[in-house]
């Protein structure tokens, strides 16, 4: 874990309300994996108080990674206004990240709005191998060019809410049609997603009905990134040796089996 006062190397808007940020630091990039996450301090001294936690979303070179977030509330917003030059108090890398798939297995990758941050880091770690990476949003406006993050050789099909774009529904379904149409082993197959609850939750049903090994990256408000405020608990499934994890410290990655989906809230 690295607190560092580290540059901005660009800010800009990719969509609707959609920010790419780089940053440098040598130290971050060398430690960082698929997954993981950092404590960013927005503004200037202590206003806001709180640090605001963002996945990493990739990296460049071996001194730069990105940040992908949406303004949603005050403190996005300010992050929005930083310029190139400008510093940020990042602690990181937090958290636990995903493990890779197997060499036989597809990586199937759904992801749900700003979900695709950590998706991207992942398919950018395994950029030699054919991914299917499956994203939703709520209209055309808001989707997120991973082509304006790096070019990466995957299989990339879209879902909007409204239609304006892709298939007309949730990503969820994009998924439900792949699986219908390659029966496969269940072994040949590997689930990553992160994006709301109930699409998780959706994610997590199919995965479990066929059999599928599946991890989910979470999102949790968190006050300290390091389990210490409590404050980002999720129910275990009954299945675990305790009642309940972090999603800081002992994720934001978890296999499916450790949680219970049935009782986990919308953020």
């Amino acid at each position: 874990m690295i607190d560092q006062d580290i540059e901005i190397l660009f800010n800009r808007m990719i969509a609707s309300e959609t920010f790419l940020m780089g940053l440098r630091s040598p130290e971050i990039v060398a430690a960082a994996k698929p997954g993981q996450f950092v404590m960013v301090r927005v503004g200037y001294g202590v206003d806001p108080l709180l640090r605001r936690p963002f996945s990493i979303c990739g990296l460049k070179e071996d001194d730069q990674f990105f940040v992908l977030y949406r303004v949603v509330g005050r403190g996005t917003a300010i992050l929005a206004e930083r310029k190139e030059g400008d510093r940020l108090s990042v602690l990181g890398p937090l958290g636990k990240g995903f493990e890779l798939p197997k060499p036989h297995q597809i990586p199937l990758l759904i992801a749900g709005g700003i979900g695709v941050a950590p998706l991207f880091f992942l398919a950018q770690t395994m950029k030699t191998r054919d991914i299917e990476f499956m994203m939703g949003f709520g209209s055309s406006n808001e989707i997120i060019d991973l082509n304006k993050i790096e070019a990466l050789n995957t299989n990339v099909s879209i879902a909007t809410d409204d239609g304006t774009a892709g298939h007309y529904g949730p990503v969820t379904d994009l998924l439900e049609a792949y699986l219908n149409q390659h029966i496969t082993g269940k072994d040949s197959l590997s689930l990553f997603s992160c994006g709301p609850v109930p699409m998780l939750k959706r994610v997590v049903d199919m995965a479990l009905d066929g059999g599928i090994s599946c991890q989910s990256s979470l999102e949790a408000f968190m006050a300290c990134g390091l389990g210490s405020c409590q404050g980002c608990a999720v129910k275990a499934a009954s299945k675990e040796s305790r009642e309940y994890y972090h999603v800081c410290r002992d994720g934001p990655v978890f296999p499916i089996h450790s949680v219970d989906w049935k009782i986990l809230k919308v953020c």
